[in-house]
């Protein structure tokens, strides 16, 4: 950065600068936890050296510093799980209701919103490219770009099939149903990655935006339908005003999806080698949300579970993704350790 041509090509610079701070983060954690630890030595000494109730006002001040640790090192934990080639990366989350009419779209528009709220949570930055709303509620479709710092990393935890359980609120019976959701996510491709996708393998629609939207979003033809046709992969994107970004965006959609699939079908052979019987996209079910006869949410892969439905969907996902990027590390596969250890 201190070379004197390092400002010639802008955009060159800043991605250079961005890496940088990104190492910088990862690190400065760890150099900090580290200089907090030796001051635990001292404090160590000194309650070794103290009596009475000096040694007791240490001993305290040392318990609640070992608890924050224990918070502390589990954030830290988390990151060092997030070492994917693509973990740091923007995710594309994309949600799609089963089967089961209003029902299922409804449960599709409350994982939308849940997914929201997490991503607030976690500050992240939310860009709705594409929703299509359901006949008589909720919506059937939607595709959102997820921006933030290890957004894929976290996101890639919630790929498969959600399941929910309750009274149905369009029975007028009031009986109990089960409604389905996919949830599929693909990482953001940068400009490392090489795709080139020939135009004739590409069938583009334009249409009017329907929706929410302005006057300018509404009144012309610039949402994009984007059809890769060998692998018959289909892109949509409504959120822009400009026909022109729409199609950018749709075809950033796309690369990712096309790299995803190629991904995909690689994993699948080394299966046949290795014996791996897990399906790799929409599959299985990941997670059930029971509403009803009784209150609880569990992962099926982790056996992670919380009472706390509500809190669920309003967007409190950290304990299922943790658990997951945890039950990937041989270290916490092969032995049951937890924090308190």
């Amino acid at each position: 950065m201190g070379a004197p041509t390092f400002w010639d090509n802008q955009i060159a610079a800043q991605k250079h600068i961005a890496k940088v701070n990104g190492l910088k983060r990862a690190i400065g954690g760890l150099v900090e936890f580290n200089k907090k630890l030796g001051d635990v030595d001292v404090m160590i000494e000194l309650i070794e050296s103290a009596e009475g109730a000096e040694q007791e006002q240490y001993a305290k001040e040392l318990g609640t510093t070992a608890e924050a640790f224990v918070v502390e090192l589990d954030k830290l934990e988390i990151g060092s799980f997030l070492s994917g080639k693509f973990d740091k990366n923007n995710a594309i989350l994309s949600i799609q209701s089963g089967a089961g009419g209003t029902e299922a779209n409804d449960w599709a528009d409350i994982i939308f919103r849940m997914y929201n709220r997490w991503a607030e949570r976690r500050g992240f930055e939310v860009e709705v490219q594409d929703v299509q709303v359901g006949d008589q509620a909720g919506i059937s479709k939607a595709t959102m770009l997820i921006k933030g710092e290890n957004a894929y990393g976290y996101v890639k935890a919630e790929r498969g099939v959600h399941r929910l359980v309750r009274i149905s609120p369009f029975d007028s019976n009031k009986r109990r149903h089960t409604s389905f959701c996919a949830i599929d996510v693909v990482a953001e491709i940068t400009d490392e990655i090489e795709i080139e996708i020939p135009e004739a393998e590409i069938r583009i629609d334009v249409y009017r935006s329907s929706g929410k939207g302005g006057q300018g979003v509404n009144t012309t033809d610039s949402a994009v339908r984007m059809t890769h046709i060998p692998s018959g992969i289909v892109v949509v994107c409504q959120n822009e005003r400009s026909q022109i970004k729409n199609r950018a965006s749709a075809m950033n959609v796309l690369k990712a999806r096309l790299y995803e699939k190629k991904q995909d079908e690689q994993r699948s052979e080394m299966e046949r080698f290795y014996g791996e019987k897990g399906e790799i996209g929409w599959g299985s079910q990941i997670r059930s949300y029971v509403l009803q006869p009784y209150q609880m949410v569990k992962d099926l892969r982790t056996g992670s579970e919380t009472s706390d439905t509500q809190g669920v969907l309003d967007g409190d996902l950290d304990r299922f993704i943790y658990a997951w990027l945890r039950a990937g590390c041989p270290r916490h596969r092969n032995k049951d350790i937890k924090m308190e250890d």
